[in-house]
């Protein structure tokens, strides 16, 4: 993996949790950054006069005056939306992908996008933990803003976490990751169960899934080379073998929620 020197690089959410890793570690990667933010005034002051800022509202944005934006970079992570907003994240998603598409091929960006673990395949059956009761109903978005994605012909790449926490990184020569599948072993017996035996188990696997955003940001930072092994393909990301992480929300007691972010 390696970061492009020098790159131009436009992020979009970059006041969020995952985003203002994103803007950190760009800048101090070298990249010339251009984010598109609703509120400026959420930007740190440290930044000012570092980044060329557009605002905006991607809920709302007409694709062209997206698009304009979008063109002459070469790489786009998207960290805005929530899988909980339901049709609205959806739309987001969609509202994104159809500006890269409105732009000349050869000026479309290698474009990140964000999911969760659920959209990662189980074991070699490919069933995906999105597929699972009481997962499908929360977590749907991610099904179908994939679908969005493999019907464009761009460079993306969908990062699928497990939660993520505002921790120290650990680096991305420790951690686990996956190509569209878990980055985590899974029991070979599970591929006989049904869903709702299989549920459980599922949940039991993502604290080792539960990754500091900062390793998120650089995994996205260190891949934006056109063409590489994770073009248009889904990207686990999991702790140390027998590392467990927590997050405040996340209990025995509401593992079988499963939540992914």
């Amino acid at each position: 993996m390696r970061t492009l020197a020098m790159s131009r690089l436009v992020i979009l959410g970059a006041t969020g949790s995952l985003g203002r890793h994103v803007l950190r570690q760009a800048l101090a990667a070298g990249h010339r950054v251009t984010v598109f933010v609703r509120t400026p005034s959420q930007l740190s002051a440290q930044v000012e006069g570092r980044i060329r800022v557009h605002q905006g509202d991607l809920a709302s944005v007409k694709p062209a005056e997206l698009a304009s934006v979008i063109a002459e970079h070469d790489g786009l992570i998207n960290c805005a939306g929530n899988v909980a907003d339901g049709a609205r994240f959806v739309n987001l998603v969609d509202r994104v992908v159809t500006s890269i598409e409105s732009l000349r091929p050869a000026d479309q960006p290698v474009s990140w996008f964000m999911a969760g673990a659920a959209l990662l395949d189980i074991d070699a059956s490919g069933r995906r933990g999105v597929e699972l009761p009481k997962v499908r109903s929360t977590y749907w978005p991610h099904r179908v803003n994939l679908e969005r994605l493999e019907r464009s012909s761009f460079d993306w790449r969908l990062l699928c976490p497990g939660p993520m926490v505002d921790q120290p990184p650990l680096g991305l020569g420790r951690l686990r990751i996956s190509v569209d599948r878990l980055p985590v072993d899974v029991p070979a017996f599970t591929r006989a169960l049904p869903g709702p035996v299989l549920l459980p188990i599922f949940g039991s696997l993502i604290p080792q899934m539960i990754v500091p955003y900062a390793d998120a940001a650089a995994l996205m930072i260190s891949n934006l080379d056109r063409g590489n092994a994770m073009a248009r393909r889904r990207v686990g990301l999991a702790l140390p073998v027998g590392m467990r992480g927590h997050k405040p929300q996340w209990t025995a007691r509401s593992r079988e929620k499963v939540p992914t972010e």
